[in-house]
């Protein structure tokens, strides 16, 4: 306390939960918190709860402006009239904010996310109104500095143009298959520090990582990849949400990716757990999620963080028959991983969001890598604080290898026409780079689902429309996602 500053931060894109309040002349205090007191939620959706009193030390922290998402970067307060236990002697303690840069250069580039390539020559050579031949003619890379001004990558192909570009292609997909095996294990071999502890008190059918799996293109490369970085002795569980029993998208791909994964790895043991639900027996929990979720306050916040929160539970069921274990009968699983491996990041960086097609229609690759930037810089207000908030309540850490600064780093270097095309049909053109990793793992099958968000393909938004809208078209015509509850709620 001897500088009288204070020095807090968060990580440069945001994998971990951090809320601010700063001072307001209604709340004097400066706070920082991981998540937003229950009381939050239960105020802001005139939802109570019996016998619960707010504290005095929280009462203020019920109004809707209080919590923001602290953005990404490093800071430091200075601070006057410090008493000597730390506590401030006088409102208007804080004299400065400040907000420092990362001292490694390379996290800086990373957090522009600047891609050097970006349309291809042929394509610009068009847009300059040059005349050219939908064959093979492109021109020779490194000539000079000039050739790859404005993102345009000028390189030979081979005769066959089709065949070139296939080479290419399968050349960096081997690039990203190798950063991200190396990020899957980064995250999980400091868990296999603890194995010999764990075997204490944990079954020979436990395992210490699980997977978010909904059996798309994501999560199945981080479970084929988190096979070949776990001791095989473990069984991974694969955690799949419901609110449709066995009709739901992500349940028909997700029985679809297990048996997928038992070819490729037959001798792993992997346990699809079946967590089904209803919206209407989730009143109390909904409350709950609530207040995890804040300040992100719309209903597909709600949606997705109530999937979440429920995965990361790992409360359901196992087919015993099709997970080929010896009680080949359906019975209750609770999986006890206190580690998450999830596929945030994926879309956000390999054009993945339907409305990457939209610009990439209406702008071209320029207007592609604008929206992809906007995504993967803002990535940390929409997406992480919420979910590393919902995962963490049960006591367990999500983990993120899409974020890994060498994934992403390796992501920058491609072309953006080897990370996707987008005149190629859904299921094929987008994250066409990833499909492309899976191919290289042997999973043909996962190559060729199309991209269908948490909310869609567990069914909960349908559940959540017809409840809180009545019908899906009412919701559709009052652009639900987007609709804050407590508004709403009014």
């Amino acid at each position: 306390m001897d500088s009288n500053t204070i020095w807090f931060g968060r990580d440069a894109f945001g994998r971990r939960s951090l809320l601010v309040h700063w001072p307001t002349s209604d709340d004097t205090r400066f706070v920082l918190s991981s998540v937003a007191p229950p009381s939050f939620a239960r105020n802001n959706s005139d939802a109570t709860v019996n016998g619960f009193v707010p504290g005095p030390d929280i009462s203020k922290c019920t109004k809707a402006s209080y919590w923001d998402e602290l953005p990404c970067g490093i800071y430091s307060i200075l601070m006057k009239n410090i008493r000597k236990n730390g506590t401030c002697a006088k409102e208007g303690w804080i004299v400065e904010v400040n907000t420092h840069e990362w001292m490694d250069s390379s996290l800086n580039k990373l957090i522009q996310w600047e891609r050097k390539l970006t349309v291809p020559a042929i394509e610009k050579s068009s847009i300059d109104g040059g005349n050219h031949h939908s064959s093979q003619n492109f021109v020779s890379s490194g000539e000079s500095e000039e050739n790859n001004k404005n993102g345009v990558m000028k390189i030979d192909l081979l005769s066959n143009s089709s065949l070139g570009s296939a080479n290419c292609i399968t050349q960096s997909a081997n690039k990203v298959l190798v950063a991200l095996r190396e990020s899957v294990m980064l995250r999980t071999k400091m868990n296999t520090l603890f194995q010999g502890g764990l075997n204490k008190f944990r079954d020979k059918e436990s395992a210490p990582i699980a997977v978010l799996f909904s059996g798309g293109l994501d999560s199945m490369i981080l479970a084929a990849l988190l096979d070949q970085c776990i001791d095989p002795k473990w069984t991974i569980d694969l955690l799949n949400v419901s609110f449709d029993g066995q009709l739901a998208p992500d349940r028909i791909s997700a029985m679809a990716g297990l048996r997928e994964l038992q070819r490729i790895s037959p001798l792993r043991r992997w346990h699809l757990v079946e967590i089904d639900t209803a919206l209407t027996d989730l009143k109390g929990e909904s409350e709950h999620v609530m207040s995890l979720i804040h300040s992100s306050n719309t209903y597909m916040d709600l949606n997705i963080g109530i999937a979440l929160w429920l995965a990361a539970g790992g409360d359901g069921w196992v087919d015993g028959s099709a997970c080929l274990m010896q009680d080949d009968s359906r019975h209750k699983y609770k999986s006890k991983s206190r580690v998450l491996i999830i596929g945030s990041g994926a879309d956000e960086q390999c054009a993945g969001y339907g409305r990457h097609w939209t610009k990439y229609r209406l702008g071209g690759w320029n207007a592609l890598n604008e929206e992809m930037r906007l995504d993967v810089q803002r990535i940390w207000k929409r997406n992480m604080g919420r979910d590393d908030r919902c995962i963490s309540d049960h006591g367990k850490e999500a983990r993120f290898p899409f974020l890994d600064e060498n994934v992403i780093k390796t992501l920058l270097d491609i072309p953006l026409w080897e990370i996707a095309k987008l005149d190629e049909p859904v299921g094929k053109g987008d994250k066409k780079i990833l499909r492309e990793v899976a191919r290289l793992l042997g999973l043909q099958e996962a190559a060729l689902q199309p991209k269908r968000a948490i909310q869609f393909g567990s069914r909960i938004a349908r559940e959540s429309n017809r409840k809180n809208f009545g019908n899906n078209r009412a919701a559709n015509q009052a652009s639900a996602g987007s609709v804050q509850i407590h508004q709403h709620m009014q």
